[in-house]
């Protein structure tokens, strides 16, 4: 494993876990009494704290699909909480602060790493591959056919 790994791995766990946390404090303290939003921010939590343990003691790299799915998912319900409305329940700007904040930012941070890693994936199997490949094959391969110059 890589230091980077390691990073990233350490940033989306502290990410998840401070989304998790307020979304417990805020279930904890009231939310536990509003129909389907209660049961969502308790299941957010929940979810959440797992995968900031898995992903944090080395669980597969999916993990980071579903803590990316869990936190976009927790984003859309951000939205649409102060929008539309969700299920008939809606809030205005940033309360309740700073937990409405400190959550978002976390759900953000971890879009944005899972980002960065599917990022990095894509380009580094996409710069290696011709790399591998003999003189003639990487020709083909970037549609330019045998004995022409470019």
């Amino acid at each position: 494993m890589t230091f980077r790994n390691f990073i990233v791995r350490v940033g989306l766990a502290a990410s998840l876990a401070v989304s998790a946390a307020s979304h417990a404090y805020l279930y904890a303290h009231g939310y536990q009494h509003i129909s389907r939003i209660g049961i969502g921010f308790l299941l957010q939590a929940s979810v959440s704290f797992a995968l900031a343990v898995l992903i944090l003691v080395g669980g597969p790299g999916w993990l980071r699909w579903v803590a990316a799915a869990v936190a976009g998912g927790s984003l859309v319900a951000f939205v649409m909480s102060r929008t539309s409305g969700l299920f008939g329940f809606t809030e205005r700007g940033w309360d309740p602060s700073p937990y409405a904040a400190s959550s978002v930012a976390a759900e953000v941070v971890t879009v944005v790493l899972w980002a960065g890693v599917l990022i990095r994936w894509r380009t580094s199997r996409r710069g290696n591959a011709p790399r591998l490949l003999p003189q003639a094959a990487r020709a083909q391969v970037h549609g330019a056919p045998l004995g022409r110059d470019r």
